[in-house]
């Protein structure tokens, strides 16, 4: 492993996913373990920049549709029903990587829980020649764990940062966390850091 070779992934970490501010924000749908990642994970962003480690934020994105009506998929309707127009748009202050962790050097949108489904995450990693991802983000159980499968059947070597993700209860966060094991090598920021500052 090497600088050149890893890339940190931030998965989902956005304004309308974390800040007060945001879709989820102001519906009420948050978790103390989730508004903490922002400060929790700063340090480790701000080593990955000094270590030149690229840094890859996957960006959560209701396509717009007919009139600007975005697309939303059935299941995320039912589950999430305060979702509306201008939540997660393209380009918008609510799609974007919160303040505390930007700028990524890579921002890539996604539309299902991996974020290899139909984008170009995996275009970008091969193209940076990258072949170690660590993994943060939200939610474990969702879209961390599904990328982190994705990543595994891709062949990249996986990492998974614990204290660096986290669900809407703790309870689904390790039974997410046991679950990749198999996949991917477990760790703490603390680790992290001291394997990027090895690097």
């Amino acid at each position: 492993m090497s600088k050149a070779t890893t890339a940190l992934i931030l998965g989902d970490l956005q304004n309308d996913f974390i800040h007060p501010e945001g879709a989820y924000g102001k519906a009420g749908q948050s978790a103390p373990d989730i508004a903490a990642l922002p400060a929790r994970l700063a340090p480790l962003v701000k080593l990955a920049r000094e270590r030149g480690i690229l840094t890859v934020a996957t960006l959560f994105t209701f396509v717009p549709g007919r009139g600007g009506e975005p697309i939303i998929s059935a299941h995320l309707k039912q589950l999430r029903p305060f979702l509306k127009k201008g939540d997660f748009a393209p380009g918008s202050w609510g799609q974007q990587l919160v303040d505390e962790l930007a700028p990524a050097d890579l921002n890539v949108e996604k539309i299902a829980f991996s974020a290899f489904y139909m984008s170009r995450l995996e275009w970008v990693l091969r193209k940076s020649g990258i072949e170690h991802l660590y993994f943060t983000g939200i939610v474990t159980n969702g879209g961390v764990a599904s990328t982190v499968r994705d990543a595994h059947v891709r062949e990249f070597h996986c990492t998974v940062v614990a204290d660096g993700c986290a669900a809407f209860s703790r309870e689904l966060h390790e039974a997410a966390i046991t679950g990749v094991q198999p996949v991917a090598q477990v760790i703490t920021v603390a680790d992290a850091m001291a394997a990027f500052a090895a690097l």
